[in-house]
């Protein structure tokens, strides 16, 4: 595992996906599962497990364990799943829960050919960026497609520096466990709840419109919704405390320094950070006085998080977080807007893109899925929000939201022109 690897907390990541098959579900399953044997050759750590090595650190140990696979089936049709509500509906039913292993898949036969594919990933070993890239080589090799993209593992691309540089800045966003207050029972501990919304086109693009006002420059539609949705999480405070948004941020693109025209293509492949499997990811983020983010225009809170976003998104931020987390081991680590330090820390939220889940790729034989989304409770009391594509492939987002019920309450009144529980009908199911 990389150093950026052991900034993970032992999470897994959810995703499930709906279909309507025409073909009998016995030779749907066989189709799945003889693919998904062949995938986990070039996608071998998925068929391994994690164990602690000698210094207590997470280790992959690529044994060959397999996969676990559940065929399950519901007496329910695609469109009665309430996936506006997934922990009720999606969570433990269609998404299974994993308790060993790296990967664990369900697939569920539904009533009149509905299908839903449920994937569980352990995060210390994928990123989502990584679990795009098997989802799309799973449904490739399902329909005897060569796979558009193989996964490197090869860890020495993110090797620390020697000696290590150590910068003070990066104590701002992470931080040691070890460290972390002892007096964790006595926070409030209010269960986090997700949601699923929908934002049409026309909303982004005024979102974007509204953000980008008094010459500034154009913001992009993510830093725009990241703005609309800190100003709403804002609403919450009566001014006293701050008010936390972090953006998750993709490494590959600033990392990747290969010339590729001086290499193979096969070589290429080896050596781009386009095709690393593993966690390149680092959570920048801002802090504001709540009762200052209300008063403030869209455009301003729009700059606020376009510039502390941009310390994230160059090498050598990256570089010097693989140095820290050199220095700290074998100490683990966690980024610091996950952990809430104390009971006055402030309101804090997550959003991370998911703007690449290739849901149109993700077709296995049978047609394209009607629907698909991340489920990622996270835990803790850090709210999450990741914006996807939507199946209608017509400009709206899907939202999955992760958050206490104090923040859904003011995103359902505050932000309800915006966000809109998304229903069957929306769907077209």
């Amino acid at each position: 595992m990389s150093n950026l690897d052991l900034l993970l907390p032992p999470l897994d990541i959810g995703v499930f996906i709906c279909y309507k098959s025409s073909l009998p579900l016995d030779e749907s399953l066989n189709i799945l599962k003889k693919s998904l044997a062949e995938a986990l050759g070039p996608f071998y750590p998925l068929a391994g497990e994690i164990v602690q090595n000698n210094l207590s650190e997470p280790e992959l140990l690529c044994n060959n364990r397999g996969v676990d696979f559940i065929h399950a089936h519901a007496n329910v049709e695609l469109k009665d799943i309430d996936l506006y509500h997934p922990d009720e509906s999606v969570e433990r039913k269609f998404v299974p829960l994993k308790k060993q292993g790296v990967l664990i898949v369900q697939v569920t036969e539904l009533r009149s050919g509905g299908l839903v594919i449920g994937c569980k990933f352990d995060h210390r070993i994928a990123d989502a960026y990584s679990i795009n890239m098997f989802l799309t080589a799973w449904a490739e090799i399902a329909q005897s497609k060569p796979i558009s993209s193989l996964p490197s593992f090869r860890r020495s691309m993110l090797n620390p520096r020697h000696p290590p540089i150590m910068n003070n800045y990066y104590n701002k966003l992470f931080v040691p466990i070890s460290t972390l207050p002892q007096h964790k029972s006595n926070l409030p501990t209010n269960p986090l709840i997700s949601r699923v919304y929908y934002i049409e086109a026309k909303d982004i693009a005024h979102l974007q419109s509204k953000s980008s006002l008094n010459g500034i420059p154009k913001r992009s539609k993510l830093v725009s919704f990241t703005a609309f949705l800190w100003k709403i999480i804002a609403e919450c405070e009566d001014g006293s405390n701050t008010c936390k948004m972090g953006v998750v941020v993709d490494g590959r693109n600033r990392i990747d320094k290969v010339n590729i025209n001086k290499l193979t293509l096969s070589s290429a492949m080896k050596f781009s950070m386009q095709n690393y499997f593993g966690n390149v990811l680092s959570i920048p983020y801002g802090e504001a006085n709540s009762s200052e983010l209300k008063e403030m225009p869209l455009s301003r809170v729009a700059e606020m998080v376009y510039e502390f976003t941009c310390p994230g998104m160059t090498e050598e931020h990256f570089r010097g977080l693989i140095d820290w987390v050199e220095l700290h081991r074998p100490k683990p680590a966690v980024a610091k807007i996950y952990a809430k330090m104390d009971e006055n820390d402030g309101e804090a939220v997550v959003v991370s893109s998911g703007q690449r889940f290739p849901i149109d790729s993700i077709d296995f034989g049978w047609g394209k899925p009607l629907f698909g989304s991340y489920h990622f409770p996270w835990g803790g009391q850090t709210g999450y929000v990741m914006p996807m594509p939507s199946t209608r492939k017509n400009g709206d987002w899907i939202v999955y939201m992760h958050l206490l019920q104090k923040h859904l309450d003011l995103v359902e009144t505050k932000g309800r022109n915006v966000f809109k529980p998304l229903t069957s009908s929306y769907l077209n199911l």
